[in-house]
């Protein structure tokens, strides 16, 4: 009998498993089982049923164990000196900690094989994509069960507009969720219009995720454009490209500011604000000033401790004490006090100068750019983790959502496969 091939599961059923339970943790968080006292997601079932049997087989990596020591001693300091509450601070402290040493130990159980791991999700943002084809398509023949997914997702909201009023969210909680999940596909897509030889994803597969991408309309996957354009000038030699990437980068802000209304509203918003002036209700953009009120408490946190910030947890605190809409009565406008609405302010508000540090130093440390004597994989993998990375500190607050550890993780994994690869070609 002929083997039938599905393409990037491996044939080993444990491991199947596992990887199932990983990117149904990355893709799945349009529904929680409960939202009080914490938003309990899928993912969490797969932390409490694996964790246990990761630690008792690979103990803890030294590296992250030194990190979280440092943030539940600074941690514990905000609380007891009343900048922070107990509840908080735990809550995040324990949801990070499981986060970063599952995602560690799985990529560790699957024999630190990146390309593959790479793989799956690309596999993943492709499927998610045809769901979002199925979605505009049930939007335009008035098919409301459809594009609302039957209304399976209890954290799951339609986003009107756009040029076909709808903006693809697909199984996505909202359409900014879509625009940081496929970034690191979109990159790789963009990669394999212009290359004679596509990487992992067929051209056909490429456009389908590129096309939803754009049809989310949203502001910070317009981001992940720009900073696609800009990586793939900078790895193909960004004097060669100069010429071409000031134009194109000029024609594409121009061509969102004058077609994309949200887009628009939300820049000038960002501009006035940042210059000074006061919020204006019904003329300022909501998401401009929630931005710029979340920038403001972090910078007040931040200085109650500069070194390790208010501790996890704690920019909801702050946000009670310094938010700029505590006295406005208007639904939504005094939100995001949680996650700061960006990880970047967050991590400047709970963190401060120790954790930006971290994040820099693995930014910088640890990318991988093209090498022209070593064309490698690696690269793309590199650059395309990298776009989400910075869209995630830019704009979603969240630390864990969306297996952000995990492709943060996968992002250091993928420096030292690359290593290795260098150091092995050397001796041949």
């Amino acid at each position: 009998m002929t083997e039938v091939y599905i393409p990037y599961l491996e044939r080993d059923r444990k491991n199947f498993w596992i990887v199932l339970a990983i990117y149904l943790s990355i893709f799945i968080n349009s529904y929680v089982f409960f939202k009080e006292p914490f938003e309990f997601y899928i993912g969490y079932i797969i932390y409490i049923l694996l964790l246990p049997g990761f630690i008792i087989r690979f103990g803890f990596n030294r590296e992250l164990f030194f990190i979280f020591l440092v943030l539940l001693l600074s941690g514990i300091a905000s609380v007891l000196l009343g900048n922070n509450t107990s509840s908080q601070f735990y809550k995040v402290f324990i949801g990070l900690f499981l986060s970063y040493f599952f995602y560690y130990y799985v990529i560790l159980e699957l024999e630190s094989n990146v390309e593959q791991l790479f793989k799956w999700y690309l596999y993943g943002c492709y499927l998610a994509s045809i769901l979002g084809f199925f979605q505009l398509v049930s939007f335009q023949i008035g098919f409301e069960q459809g594009y609302k997914f039957f209304r399976i997702f209890n954290k799951w909201g339609f986003a009107p507009g756009g040029t076909f009023g709808i903006r693809i969210n697909s199984i996505f909680p909202e359409p900014t969720h879509l625009g940081t999940a496929l970034s690191a596909a979109f990159f790789v897509a963009v990669y394999n219009l212009i290359s004679n030889k596509p990487f992992y994803l067929t051209r056909f597969q490429g456009l389908v995720i590129i096309s939803i991408y754009l049809l989310s309309f949203s502001g910070l996957g317009q981001l992940g454009i720009f900073l696609t354009i800009l990586f793939l000038a900078i790895n193909f030699g960004l004097i060669r490209y100069i010429i071409v990437l000031i134009p194109l980068s000029i024609l594409l802000f121009n061509f969102l500011y004058k077609n994309v209304i949200e887009f628009r509203e939300r820049f000038e918003g960002l501009i006035s604000m940042f210059s000074g002036e006061k919020f204006i209700l019904g003329k300022t953009h909501g998401s401009s000033f929630i931005l710029y009120n979340n920038y403001t408490v972090a910078l007040k946190n931040f200085k109650s401790n500069f070194l390790f910030g208010g501790g996890l947890g704690s920019h909801f605190v702050a946000f009670q004490k310094y938010s700029l809409a505590r006295d406005f009565k208007v639904k939504g406008i005094n939100s995001n006090g949680a996650d700061a609405n960006s990880m970047l302010l967050r991590l400047i508000s709970e963190t401060g100068v120790f954790g930006v540090s971290i994040f820099l130093f693995i930014v910088i440390k640890y990318y991988v750019g093209r090498n022209t004597n070593y064309l490698t994989h690696h690269w793309l993998i590199s650059n395309g983790i990298l776009v989400m990375i910075l869209l995630n500190l830019f704009r979603q607050g969240h630390y864990f959502l969306l297996g952000f550890p995990f492709f943060v993780l996968l992002y250091y994994f993928n420096w030292v496969s690359y290593k290795n690869y260098v150091a092995q070609n050397k001796l041949l």
